[in-house]
């Protein structure tokens, strides 16, 4: 009995502290505690099970001969004192300027524990919001004497697991999220980096830090069938976060991407930290339809978004990606130098992509076809030493090459009522970017560009940087803001992965961030590689994925031996199951001429939603959804599978009642496989309504695409 009373006593410092919230529909609980030696513990429970053990928080500083005087560098992780708590509740529903649903509700409960520290008279408040589906945390520093500007050594905050889940995650990298997601117990992580440790050094730029790191967003499956997903939000003059795993105890904590120098921020308050973000439900569907991640960033700062627009589009990119063209002019150059290397005086090499021919046979296809603009890569001067030599001065990003009118191709494309898309490889210089950055968005606003596809390909320059790093961070956020000045959207390529900082600056309409269509071209992708990125990439904004390549034997038209893993209808299901504004049709226009009729659905689709339904979703496995084109009573409706074939089940519950529509359903053919017979593919017509259940079947690799057209 005795013993008993002492243990009691014992927890009782951390229980008088313990403070609870609830959800709006109380099935998330979060309990913030302070231990005995006074370090901010979190935990969080999802319908009484618990989603998060006891997590400690907390940040380490660096000595810094420019921190404030006096600043103990190691001691922002215990000792404090709950100096005030502030609870309250807010509801809303807002409009985003694009996006998968018209209106989005973001309704939370918030404590905010305002916390000091005796010992050094400093201030820190961490603040929870707590949603029905997940909750964000993050620290708040107020303007203060005793921490007025400060070093982050490590941001130390935990993610103690309730078992060894299921993890769908890729390596922890400064560099690039370039890979194939795994699927393995937590337990597992470390055995399969080891492994793979030296094929990880093929991509371009790779800075993989630790034995059981991981990137965010991470998806996990409980063995009682809880879906948890951790990432963060509103990534702004920070580090992006990756998480690295003492798989020992299975808890997970924050490691952020370092600088040239190894110091992981440089804060000045009042400073508040991105949101680090925890998703959980016991549906799978919620994972993609819940935006936890936009709700916690701020509203828009673009007053006037009407020059904005959700855009299809088609380029001069494949075939170099592929190998039949080159983004190079001329081969008689080992190296050029900007403003002296003069072209006029080159032999053409035969094999530019970025011709006036060739960019008015996309012009004409897009004009055709209905898409808005077309991509020209490799237009510029300087592609023939651009990567690979840490080169400071690589393009100036306004000087064409001899072979690429501007002035004419633009006009052209105004005539036929296309616009033509912009072009900025960085080549990872962001300070040669930086410096030539107005007056290429001058000479866009002059020909009436409006949108940019920008690139980060290498080794970050300043050299040392990553890119992920605060300063680099900075730079990307730098671009989209300049950009905005000039009213041109941006879909920024090997940039940090994003966090939700579309919903406040909207002309951010795409990013790359991951493994995308062309890797297609370098060996393939796992066909569960599109039914991954939902759960996890997507949680932070859409991406340029490229879809909608028909021909997926590349041998049979070129050199190539690699082949895409997926069918023709499943490449059509992407234009639904991988949600952006920004969608590309990434073949060759002479390959969707000789499959005109299944063609005709990437002319229909839309790329901007007033509503959105999940209605299958298992991660890696399978997803489809339903998706209302936006001013419409259109419905389209997308499915994918992975490696397995199976059976989808549609049930067509959201059409209006008493409506008939005409359903076109592009599906794979009965002997479809994405290895042995990848183009075989039916389109089936018929009449539908409301309460009719479409059951289609999935190749390997497969997957469908539906238009309801309402009567």
């Amino acid at each position: 009995m005795l013993k008993t009373i002492m243990t009691v006593l014992a927890l009782l410092p951390m229980m008088v502290a313990a403070q609870t919230v609830t959800s709006p529909n109380g099935n998330v609980t979060l309990t913030f505690s302070l231990t005995e030696q006074g370090q901010p513990t979190y935990e969080m429970s999802y319908k009484g099970k618990k989603v998060i053990n006891p997590s400690h928080l907390g940040l380490a500083l660096a000595c810094d001969k420019h921190a404030s005087k006096g600043m103990n560098e190691t001691d922002l992780m215990e000792g404090f004192k709950v100096k005030d708590t502030q609870t309250s509740t807010f509801d809303e529903t807002w409009r985003p300027v694009w996006g998968e649903t018209a209106t989005i509700r973001n309704h939370y409960n918030e404590m905010a524990v305002c916390l000091n520290q005796p010992t050094s008279d400093r201030d820190m408040t961490i603040r929870f919001r707590v949603y029905d589906y997940g909750m964000g945390l993050r620290y708040e520093f107020p303007q203060q004497n005793q921490l007025n500007y400060f070093v982050i050594e490590e941001e130390h905050t935990q993610f103690a697991m309730t078992g060894n889940h299921t993890a769908y995650w890729i390596p922890g990298d400064y560099d690039t999220q370039e890979y194939e997601y795994q699927i393995t117990p937590l337990t597992g992580i470390r055995e399969v980096i080891a492994k793979n440790r030296e094929s990880y050094k093929n991509n371009s730029s790779t800075t993989v830090f630790s034995d059981t790191g991981v990137q965010t967003s991470l998806q996990l499956k409980t063995a009682d069938g809880l879906y948890i997903n951790i990432h963060e939000a509103a990534c702004l003059d920070y580090p992006t976060m990756h998480l690295n795993l003492d798989d020992k105890n299975l808890v997970f904590e924050s490691w952020l991407t370092p600088d040239a120098v190894g110091r992981k921020g440089f804060i000045h308050t009042p400073f508040n930290t991105p949101w680090r973000t925890i998703l959980v439900s016991d549906d799978a569907r919620d994972m993609l339809s819940c935006k936890l991640t936009l709700n916690l960033n701020e509203p828009c700062k673009i007053e006037d978004t009407s020059w904005i627009h959700p855009t299809k589009y088609c380029g001069v990119w494949w075939n170099m990606i592929v190998g039949t063209k080159t983004w190079s002019y001329t081969n008689d150059l080992p190296s050029v130098r900007l403003g002296q290397t003069d072209y006029k005086k080159c032999k053409p090499n035969g094999t530019h992509g970025a011709t006036n021919e060739e960019v008015k046979r996309y012009i004409d296809f897009a004009a055709k076809n209905g898409l808005q603009e077309v991509l020209v890569e490799g237009w510029n001067e300087g592609w023939e030493d651009w990567f690979g030599h840490q080169k400071l001065d690589v393009f100036d990003f306004v000087t064409p090459y001899p072979d690429f009118d501007i002035k004419a191709l633009n006009e052209y494309a105004h005539s036929k009522g296309v616009k033509l898309m912009m072009h900025h490889e960085t080549s990872a210089s962001t300070l040669n970017y930086e410096r030539h950055m107005e007056k290429a968005f001058e000479l866009m606003n002059k020909y009436g560009y409006d949108a940019v596809k920008t690139g980060y390909v290498g080794d970050i320059i300043p050299r040392g940087e990553y890119h992920y790093s605060q300063l680099t961070n900075n730079h990307y956020q730098r671009v989209i803001e300049t950009a905005a000045k000039h009213h041109i959207m941006v879909n920024a390529h090997e940039a940090t992965r994003p966090t939700g900082i579309c919903r406040t600056w909207p002309n951010l309409v795409g990013n790359e961030s991951a493994r995308g269509t062309e890797y297609e071209a370098f060996g393939g992708s796992v066909p569960y590689h599109t039914v991954m990125l939902p759960f996890t990439r997507l949680q932070g904004g859409p991406m340029d994925y490229t879809p909608g390549i028909f021909e997926t034997k590349l041998s049979e038209w070129s050199s190539n031996t690699s082949f895409v893993h997926t069918t023709l209808c499943g490449q059509l299901s992407l234009y639904l199951v991988m949600y952006s504004p920004l969608q590309m049709a990434a073949d060759l226009p002479e390959h969707y001429e000789k499959y005109d009729d299944a063609f005709q659905f990437i002319r229909d689709v839309a790329c901007d939603w007033d509503d959105s339904k999940y209605l299958e979703a298992e991660p890696a496995k399978y997803i489809t959804v339903a998706r209302k084109a936006k001013g419409t009573d259109n419905w389209f409706v997308g499915g994918k599978t992975d490696a397995e074939a199976r059976t989808a089940v549609v049930r067509l519950d959201f059409l209006d009642k008493g409506r008939k529509y005409d359903c076109a359903i592009y599906q794979d053919g009965k002997d479809a496989d994405y290895e042995r017979n990848p183009k075989a593919y039916q389109i089936i017509q018929k009449t539908v309504k409301r309460g009719d259940v479409l059951k289609i079947k999935e190749a390997r690799g497969g997957g469908f695409a539906i238009s309801l057209m309402a009567k």
